[in-house]
């Protein structure tokens, strides 16, 4: 499921949402990324953070950040926030992939809303369970698939719902990266490290470093979950514990059907992401390369570009333009209008009432959906590539 919250500049005048990070401390990437993105349109200010997994270097971090508070582990952030009058009401969860589970437990728990990066947890029973427990609490659990947030994926999800291609018929969507084609995780870089490493990022190696994105950003456009699917998982770098290049075939109950390839030893490719649907009527094609622009390719006519920014833009992609038409906008204002649509969500349970209708960010559900679709690949794989349920 995916929550429907207004523009990424409104609600200016309201209170910034008091925000805690666990993780993103010395030497992290993402943890940077997501504190820009938070601040991008003003709805939070940071306060807390457990920001490492060593006591030394979690209060070290804090300093540099000149964080109010600053705490040696996550499990006492969150006691003492939650006791706390002017305690954080969100957390971002930055950790590797191990830690995301315990963590958001542990704050939910607290009575605090959570923001985690993806994959939501190492395994389908803990996404689970997390679910059942951010209902039972009442709490916001947003999970940050970015690319959910850029404009013109907005427009293409709107094209599908408006039955502008007609019935969908293919799904063809691939994230190809080439990072990993040496076994840079021997050297002890961080990033290469953790993500090849089962115990620290679960059983998903490449298929859920950044095949989850693939398939998050395929399920939000066209709006169908695959009900089967047919993967090999591959692992191409000797020595390497987990899968470096993925290929999955998907069947969809509307008769749809689909391939996703995702890889981190294509020579060549930096980050590219690509999403292509075909239905009956017309087709589109999205490059994150590429942003700002969308294919569009009705039957029988000459094949259309849509801009962002401009009067071709859809209405819900114009809802999360920051710039005018020309100016490059990716990544992290994609980043920044997912936490803005979750602020929207926040200000509203402040009030006791539901978000706007129009408010538009990656739940739980999506999570879980996430984490069932890495472990049926794994399973499939396993099996000799053969279909499996998902």
């Amino acid at each position: 499921m995916t929550i429907e919250a207004s523009s990424p500049a409104a609600a200016g005048a309201r209170r910034r949402i008091r925000l805690g990070m666990v993780g993103g401390g010395e030497g992290a990437f993402i943890g940077a990324v997501h504190r820009i993105a938070a601040r991008l349109d003003d709805h939070y200010e940071l306060v807390a953070g457990a920001l490492s997994s060593t006591p030394e270097k979690a209060l070290r971090s804090a300093a540099a950040l000149g964080l109010a508070r600053g705490y040696a582990d996550y499990l006492t952030m969150a006691r003492e926030e939650a006791a706390r009058p002017d305690g954080i009401e969100a957390v971002a969860i930055v950790t590797p992939n191990d830690q995301h589970a315990p963590a958001a437990q542990a704050f939910l728990e607290a009575g605090i809303h959570v923001i985690c990066d993806k994959p939501v947890t190492t395994t389908l029973a803990d996404a689970q369970r997390l679910r059942a427990l951010a209902q039972s609490r009442g709490r916001l659990f947003a999970v940050t698939y970015n690319y959910s947030g850029y404009p013109m994926v907005r427009h293409a999800r709107r094209l599908v719902q408006d039955g502008a291609l007609g019935d969908v018929r293919l799904v063809q969507v691939e994230y190809v990266q080439d990072w990993l084609s040496e076994p840079l995780e021997s050297t002890g870089q961080k990033q290469a490290a953790w993500r090849t490493d089962p115990q620290r990022s679960g059983a998903g190696g490449c298929v859920g470093d950044i095949g989850t994105h693939a398939y998050q950003l395929a399920g939000f456009v066209t709006g169908q979950q695959p009900a089967q699917l047919c993967a090999e998982l591959s692992r191409f770098v000797p020595g390497r514990a987990l899968n470096d290049n993925v290929q999955v075939m998907l069947r969809y109950a509307s008769g749809a059907r689909g391939m996703l390839w995702a890889s981190q030893v294509a020579p060549g490719n930096e980050n590219a992401l690509r999403l292509r649907i075909y239905g009956t009527r017309a087709g589109l094609e999205w490059e994150q390369e590429h942003p700002n622009q969308l294919r569009f390719t009705p039957l029988g006519e000459a094949p259309r570009t849509v801009s962002r920014g401009t009067g071709s833009a859809h209405a819900d992609a114009a809802r999360v333009t920051r710039l005018p038409s020309g100016h490059p906008e990716g990544y992290l204002e994609g980043f920044a209008t997912v936490y803005t649509e979750i602020a929207q969500a926040i200000h509203a349970a402040r009030d006791g009432r539901p978000a706007p209708a129009e408010v538009l960010f990656p739940t739980i559900d999506d999570g879980v959906h996430g984490v069932a679709f890495i472990e049926a690949a794994v399973r499939s794989s396993a099996a000799g590539a053969t279909w499996v349920d998902v």
